[in-house]
């Protein structure tokens, strides 16, 4: 049916092409729970993140993704919980995914190093803005004059071997179960989830007293796109401000700048120039992180500096 030519051809290019379903993150270094459910509580607070990427600047539609975190420990029974939360807008469709986390925590030795196990689980709601889509034939103009959509279920797990502050190792299967995915009556179901493949790591070696160097990588698979192996390096000075770089292969070079505020408020931007052809008609990709930790120790800092004594005449 020639009608359905360019519902098919968008349904291809967002599930089944070279573009990867899941959204992608510069910042990856710094958000590890929107890549792997097993972060969820790793640290002694609760941890609050977003990101704004706004990619291929100047190039109509280009993708835009929103997404927030949110996770903490519970210390008594060595567990964390977390959320993830995202919408992710290219062109004429939409995705936007709510999982929810569990992550078991176990110590290895004295020295703080961590194993950590994960799973999470959710729903995921694709659209197409049908008022976007131009038939190739004459047809049934209902589909391009409404709003389709319809829920997948979502299940990811992880691992993460950890040392705070010092390195880590993850691995991460999001979209294990791979439902199909159908948007419009009539239309065979032959788009579906597709599993990825997360490996990531990173190691702070100390530079003197006040500098910390930090490497890290991201890599990534879905069959059949070729590996995507995101490689990063920051320049952190005494843990408050850092200036780094990255390149993703066949994709774009990024640079990094972020800054952490009393050790709980941190922002963070990152700025991508691509390497692919894309570069001639856009102005670059823009990235902006910003973070909040809360814990009992944080909040007895600001009861200090708050005084609750009344004032005398």
């Amino acid at each position: 049916m020639k009608k359905y030519y360019y519902i098919w051809f968008f349904s291809l290019l967002t599930v089944c092409s070279f573009a990867q379903q899941l959204p992608q993150y510069t910042q990856y270094m710094l958000n590890e729970m929107a890549i792997n459910p097993a972060v969820a509580g790793k640290d002694d607070y609760a941890d609050v993140r977003s990101n704004n990427r706004y990619q291929w600047v100047g190039i109509t539609d280009a993708p835009r993704t929103y997404m927030l975190t949110a996770h903490g420990p519970i210390k008594a029974k060595n567990m964390g919980i977390g959320m993830h939360l995202f919408t992710d807008i290219v062109g004429p469709t939409r995705r936007t995914g709510f999982t929810l986390a569990y992550a078991y925590h176990i110590k290895l030795n004295k020295k703080d190093v961590r194993l950590s196990l994960g799973l999470n689980a959710g729903i995921l709601q694709w659209g197409i803005d049908g008022s976007k889509l131009v038939l190739h034939d004459d047809g049934d103009q209902s589909l391009v004059t409404t709003y389709q959509t319809t829920y997948v279920p979502d299940l990811g797990a992880g691992i993460y071997f950890h040392k705070k502050d010092r390195f880590y190792l993850g691995f991460s299967v999001p979209q294990m179960y791979q439902a199909p995915i159908g948007l419009y009556t009539g239309v065979p179901r032959n788009s579906k989830l597709v599993s990825h493949f997360n490996l990531n790591g990173a190691y702070k070696f100390d530079l003197g007293e006040d500098f910390k160097l930090e490497p890290s990588f991201l890599a990534k698979y879905a069959n059949p796109v070729p590996i995507k192996v995101d490689v990063g390096l920051r320049l952190i000075y005494k843990e408050q401000i850092w200036l780094g770089g990255a390149y993703r292969s066949n994709d774009a070079f990024t640079a990094l700048i972020g800054y952490m505020y009393k050790n709980y408020l941190l922002i963070g931007y990152s700025y991508d120039y691509t390497t692919t052809n894309i570069r001639k008609y856009s102005t670059g990709t823009h990235e902006i992180m910003l973070g909040i930790h809360f814990s009992r120790k944080q909040a007895a800092t600001w009861e200090k500096g708050t005084s609750t004594t009344p004032q005398v005449n």
